[in-house]
């Protein structure tokens, strides 16, 4: 899967391991950024083909991301997965509310997760 994916989460191990996951799977260009803030500022710039969101994190959390991105009209096409630790179902039915949302996953990212994503993008 030759694409670009932006991981926005605020845990740096997290980032590693799930960087690992993503070139074990053949994708190889992977950028991060560790809130929303930094997420729309790398957006202004670069648009990549996915993105995973983690909701709770520090001075921009996913939720505010997510309206930041529109209210900015920021690569209005990339799509997103939630990839989250957040065991609210209010959040999964939150997520269900944007169309740019196509998955919400828990944490850790799993080669199987990765392989269900490249099949949602394929359709």
């Amino acid at each position: 899967m030759n694409c670009k994916v932006l991981l926005i989460e605020d845990d740096e191990s997290t980032n590693f391991i799930h960087k690992l996951v993503l070139k074990s799977a053949g994708i190889e260009f992977v950028d991060e950024a560790l809130n929303g803030m930094d997420a729309c500022n790398y957006l202004e710039n670069i648009c990549p083909d996915i993105i995973f969101l983690d909701i709770n994190m520090p001075v921009m959390d996913g939720w505010e991301f997510l309206k930041e991105k529109y209210e900015r009209s920021l690569c209005q096409h990339v799509k997103i997965a939630m990839l989250t630790s957040s065991l609210r179902p209010e959040d999964r039915k939150k997520a269900k509310n944007y169309s740019s949302i196509i998955a919400y996953y828990e944490k850790p990212l799993t080669l199987d997760k990765i392989e269900e994503l490249k099949k949602k993008l394929a359709a």
